[in-house]
């Protein structure tokens, strides 16, 4: 699986390019607390409720990169999505933590 840095995250975000799908799989109450502005939230703990809904929301082949904590619940997001065909999917390396750290300063941590 592929990994991507949270300054590289950054680098994404701030050149707008609206093809990237942006998946956060931490649960509602954390993304209360910090949160990245344009992802969707899926929490992994809901996903008999989403799980079928995937192929319809996000496109199989557009690069989609996936956030959680610390990067280990979506590492497993990750390894799903592959697992269903998705061709280009990249785990945040640190997750919002290390992108509180070590791009903005902001988001709380947590």
């Amino acid at each position: 699986m592929n990994q991507i840095s949270v300054q590289e995250l950054a680098q994404r975000l701030s050149s707008g390019d609206a093809s990237i799908q942006l998946v956060d799989v931490r649960e509602p109450q954390e993304l209360e607390i910090a949160s990245i502005e344009g992802f969707v939230n899926l929490p992994l703990s809901q996903f008999a409720d989403w799980g079928d809904q995937v192929p319809n929301l996000f496109n199989p082949q557009a690069e989609t990169l996936v956030l959680c904590h610390h990067g280990i619940r979506s590492a497993q997001m990750c390894q799903w999505l592959i697992a269903q065909g998705f061709t280009n999917v990249q785990n945040i390396s640190g997750g919002i933590d290390a992108y509180s750290v070590l791009v903005d300063h902001s988001i709380p941590q947590y």
